[in-house]
């Protein structure tokens, strides 16, 4: 996993423009017109938003002739989604652990059970 652009990353994705964007582009590569469109805000603003998507390598710009299309790589985003998923593994254990103490606290007999362990002897 490549964590040296986690930041640029996790700067990008903090916008809902960009985020937007690039929930457009996971449909498909499209031209910057087309992308603008549903944003109320002026071309030059939509090319802000996407340079710091490119810079932080979630899209790729191409030339052709007139037609201008962005596209989503994933790379980038893959690599925020393995670092985030250590995290999910953590809370999972720990709602587990705090599952396990609530139902010892529900049931007499699991409470018994802590208080009093039996001792298996060999």
């Amino acid at each position: 996993m490549n964590t040296s652009n986690l930041d640029s990353t996790f700067a990008a994705l903090a916008d809902p423009t960009r985020r937007a964007i690039l929930g457009r582009l996971a449909l498909g590569e499209t031209s910057v017109t087309e992308l603008a469109a549903p944003f109320e805000m002026s071309m030059p603003a939509i090319s802000k938003h996407l340079k710091v998507l490119e810079r932080a390598g979630l899209i790729v710009r191409g030339r052709e002739a007139q037609w201008r299309p962005c596209k989503l790589q994933a790379g980038p985003l893959q690599d925020a989604s393995v670092w985030i998923d250590e995290y999910r593994k953590f809370w999972e254990q720990s709602f587990d652990r705090l599952d396990d103490y609530l139902k010892t606290l529900q049931d007499p007999t699991l409470q018994a059970k802590e208080k009093h362990p039996e001792h298996k002897r060999k």
